[in-house]
């Protein structure tokens, strides 16, 4: 387990993952085990809106669990007494928030605090230390903003269903859930035909096309192969995909503009795309794209 503080520029560089999911939520259910619980819920493809919504108000941290390993925080997380919630998902059968989350093995533990996630640990370990780390997600929370509580004796809830999505939308929502990113992004292209300024559209493209580069990548593999050619663009583009979708967006950002002024015009042209899409899935307000944007424009000028 890293010992590293948790920040909150983790939080700020985190991908949103309400695109990754199905945006419908899903009636509540027991936590794994069988034993309702207040601050304990399984969490599916289907229904994990319900958890984006609920961390909004209140962090909640999510368990990986699967191959013979069941989930094990429960205990600790009621003795917060509703200050953390936990969500619990089976590994084996939720690819989707796998993929997201880029699982490797089990147990791995992350949160989420509004609607973006932080990277916890991998692994088993005594109750002290995550003890600790659960602390430090109260502080990383505190400093967010997300400082609600779930009452005892009441169970988490989502809110209210959200207006229909336009057709598009709804049809790359579906696309997504199901794992078919093509037919997801030929969705979201109808919608910008449709209306180009439709930024949500423009997001999600740039969001599921980051999904479907990813798709059966062995994230070992993509970061072995850019150390190994530090100058190669598709290989420098490949490990900034994973710092992304893991929310380490400015190595990404640092990764590909130091690569961009060496580059050969392709190269260049290739950088400058991915960057705008990234630009997109983070948020034209984050600091962090502010900054990037403008040493991207220093570069282009």
């Amino acid at each position: 387990m890293s010992n590293a503080p948790l920040t909150p520029a983790n939080l700020r560089g985190a991908v949103d993952l309400s695109s990754l999911v199905n945006p419908r939520p899903a009636p509540q259910t027991a936590a794994a085990g069988g034993t309702a619980s207040t601050v304990v819920l399984a969490a599916t493809d289907a229904s994990f809106t319900q958890v984006l919504d609920l961390s909004k108000t209140v962090p909640v941290i999510v368990e990986f669990y699967g191959s013979g390993i069941q989930p094990s925080l429960g205990p600790l997380i009621e003795q917060y007494g509703g200050r953390l919630v936990l969500a619990t998902v089976d590994g084996g059968v939720n690819p989707q928030l796998v993929q997201a989350f880029q699982v490797q093995q089990v147990p791995t533990v992350a949160a989420v605090l509004g609607g973006r996630p932080v990277q916890l640990y991998v692994g088993e370990y005594p109750e002290e230390e995550v003890r600790g780390v659960l602390d430090q997600v109260l502080e990383l929370a505190q400093q967010n903003g997300v400082t609600g509580t779930v009452p005892a004796g009441a169970a988490p809830s989502a809110e209210p269903v959200e207006e229909p999505l336009p057709p598009h939308h709804q049809e790359a929502y579906d696309a997504i859930a199901a794992g078919d990113y093509d037919t997801a992004i030929a969705e979201y292209k109808t919608a910008i035909a449709q209306n180009p300024r439709d930024h949500l559209a423009v997001a999600g493209l740039a969001q599921v096309s980051l999904l479907q580069r990813l798709d059966g990548l062995s994230a070992p593999e993509v970061r072995a192969a850019a150390a190994s050619a530090p100058s190669d663009v598709d290989a420098q583009l490949a490990v900034a995909d994973l710092d992304v979708s893991g929310g380490h967006v400015d190595d990404a950002f640092g990764r590909l503009l130091d690569l961009f002024p060496s580059a050969d015009p392709e190269g260049r042209t290739a950088i400058r795309t991915r960057l705008l899409e990234y630009f997109e899935i983070v948020g034209a307000e984050d600091p962090r794209v502010i900054a990037a944007r403008r040493r991207l424009t220093n570069l282009l000028y």
